[in-house]
């Protein structure tokens, strides 16, 4: 069971910025854009797996796993309303969200399947965020050239992902969740998630006219399949998913507990869970 604490983040987001937000870098700005784009609707989504699954707990289990959940909720909200901050400025700049409108159709489609399902797919996809959280904390240089709100607003956000990485997966467990739906979903999730990801990062690059520069691509073999980039640089931690006794536990998250500790002068504390 894990403590989560409901955050309201101090930065300005209602200020406008460029597209090449990310010290001016095309590739690393339209992958996070990208991101960004699939959190709102994707963090609903998760929301109301998790609070889908509670409810379909026994009442014990429930009652042990009530504030947690109430905590993942909390932050997930928090999450979902500042990203449709930064997404609207990105529609201002003429930028067309293709991800949100896959990620809707396919949620129609899945809809009427049960409740262990939909906890699993939140599960495998939280695996993800909280890889991808862990690996900014330790590669803050991702954001280097960057304004130190839109710094704040991603680092903010990776370590709370990496904070609440346990949630779904605990309810998933206490929804009786087996093995085998848990790494099939998982396969299909990491196959969705970078193919749509990775098609918005190209619509991205395309609006913004870089599309096809090589420096672009360097940039974008140097993010994501570096030696430690966040794709080639997480293939383990991916793996360890995959193992019949993993616990998100068992990753550390000794850079999120070190960096909210450090900056908690940049958000004001509303909730905890009790």
């Amino acid at each position: 069971m894990t403590d989560l604490v409901v955050r309201r983040l101090l930065v300005d987001l209602a200020t406008p910025f460029p597209g090449r937000w990310n010290g001016g870098d095309a590739f690393r700005s339209a992958f996070f854009n990208a991101l960004s784009m699939s959190f709102p609707v994707g963090e609903q989504y998760f929301m109301d797996s998790v609070r889908n699954g509670l409810k379909a707990l026994p009442e014990a289990k429930r009652a042990a796993l009530a504030a947690e959940v109430q905590g993942f909720v909390g932050q997930e909200a928090t999450h979902r309303r500042l990203h449709a901050l930064f997404n609207g400025q990105l529609e201002k700049l003429g930028y067309r969200n293709e991800i949100e409108a896959r990620a809707l159709r396919r949620l129609k489609a899945n809809a009427p399947r049960n409740v262990r399902m939909h906890v699993a797919a939140t599960a495998a996809t939280e695996h993800f965020t909280a890889l991808f959280a862990n690996w900014m904390l330790r590669h803050p240089e991702a954001l280097a050239g960057a304004e130190p709100r839109l710094q704040t607003l991603w680092l903010w956000h990776s370590a709370e992902e990496a904070e609440h990485a346990c949630t779904a997966f605990d309810v998933y467990n206490a929804l009786g969740g087996d093995y085998t739906r848990r790494i099939r979903t998982f396969h299909y999730i990491t196959i969705t998630f970078l193919a749509d990801v990775m098609r918005q990062t190209v619509r991205n690059l395309w609006h913004d006219g870089s599309l096809f520069k090589w420096r672009t691509w360097q940039s974008g073999a140097q993010l994501l399949l570096a030696r430690d980039g966040m794709l080639r640089g997480n293939y383990r931690q991916w793996r360890d998913y995959k193992a019949r006794d993993f616990h998100p536990s068992q990753h550390d998250a000794t850079l999120s507990q070190n960096w909210l500790r450090d900056n908690a002068n940049q958000f004001s504390v509303v909730g905890q869970a009790a």
